[in-house]
């Protein structure tokens, strides 16, 4: 199970992150209490915190315990790195409780152990209770908090930390990456050109064998409206089923990321502690859930684009401002949990129709 375990060098996966990862690797040399590393979803903030705490629990180490230590960090299966993440909606405060209880400890191996905080944009109620914490741990303990942006509930934690910032990957060093990871160019560009910014999404778009025609579908739907519900209605739910295709790469990525993570805890004789299965599945499950519904917002971007293009080629102002407007409406509403299939058809009933493309 080798080709399972992360690379040797696990500041590898943190892509078009320079400032940060020079910032990471030279504080790791003498750290402090806290770090808050924030950025949008696939910019590299948990693989920027795997590097760094493997760098943090390495130091001290001759060379064959030092790589040990950066491999297990790397598939978050050292046992003095503990992985937090939410199992709800935000950080409940029985985990805030958790993690109070297991900053005080001594760390199980060496000298240091490291806490990451995963998804902290969304800490909640359970901001107090972690405070003290997280400002004054003993010196055996360093937290990684990751956040995709500063909340107001997360400004007083902030303002204990050192902050790390990172931003969206650009397209040319997502397709780059890409191509290093063995992909064909053609597959890459179109893979980084949908992905947001996000590594993960481009990893998973390339794997994604109907992607480019699930983009090419959304950006042709206007030329299949002609103003009717009925039209409307079989454009929308032919959009929304194509959206369950990209499951399929996704669910046999994560079987991947299973695979390394059992792997790590096999290559050092250790079983996975308490809940990691369990969290793991968790968060596997929430991802299915965001990937769908980041599926839908890149469809509805591709949409508009299609409007777009359709004003600089002379078309109309009224139209574009239209299409973007019923679109921008529905982005908005799906924090809410919407019924998809419904309003994607009313927003197919608002939209203009085009002319085909020649």
């Amino acid at each position: 199970m080798s080709e399972l375990l992360p690379p040797s060098d696990p500041w590898d996966e943190v892509v078009g992150q320079p400032d940060a990862v020079a910032q990471l690797r030279a504080a790791a040399a003498s750290p402090v209490h806290a770090y808050l590393i924030v950025g949008p979803e696939g910019s590299g903030k948990r693989a920027a915190a795997r590097a760094f705490a493997g760098d943090l629990l390495a130091t001290g180490l001759d060379a064959a315990g030092a790589e040990r230590a950066r491999r297990l960090a790397g598939a978050e299966a050292h046992p003095a790195m503990t992985v937090v993440e939410r199992e709800g909606a935000s950080i409940a405060k029985e985990q805030a409780d958790e993690v109070v209880r297991q900053s005080s400890l001594a760390p199980p191996e060496g000298d240091l152990q490291v806490i990451v905080l995963v998804d902290f944009h969304l800490v909640g109620v359970a901001a107090p209770k972690l405070l003290k914490s997280i400002e004054e741990p003993p010196p055996t303990t360093v937290f990684v908090v990751l956040a995709e942006e500063i909340t107001p509930e997360l400004v007083t934690i902030a303002s204990r930390c050192v902050q790390v910032d990172l931003a969206s990957v650009p397209e040319r060093l997502l397709a780059e990456r890409l191509v290093l990871d063995g992909v064909a160019p053609d597959v890459a560009a179109t893979a980084a050109s949908g992905a947001g910014g996000s590594l993960s999404r481009a990893r998973l778009l390339a794997r994604d064998p109907e992607a480019a025609a699930r983009r090419d579908a959304w950006y042709r739907a206007p030329e299949r409206l002609d103003g009717s519900g009925a039209a409307a209605a079989t454009v929308a739910d032919e959009l929304l089923g194509s959206i369950d295709g990209v499951l399929e790469p996704l669910e046999a990525q994560q079987s991947e990321e299973m695979a390394r993570f059992l792997a790590g805890f096999e290559a050092a004789s250790l079983e996975p502690r308490k809940g990691d299965l369990k969290r793991l599945e968790d968060r596997h499950k929430r991802e299915q859930r965001r990937v769908r519904v980041d599926e839908l917002r890149s469809g509805l971007a591709t949409l508009v684009g299609r409007y777009r293009d359709q004003l600089a080629a002379g078309g109309s102002h009224e139209d574009f401002l239209s299409a973007a407007d019923a679109v921008q409406e529905l982005c908005d509403g799906l924090a809410l949990n919407p019924n998809e299939g419904l309003q994607l058809r009313a927003v197919m009933v608002r939209l203009p129709p085009v002319g085909a493309r020649h």
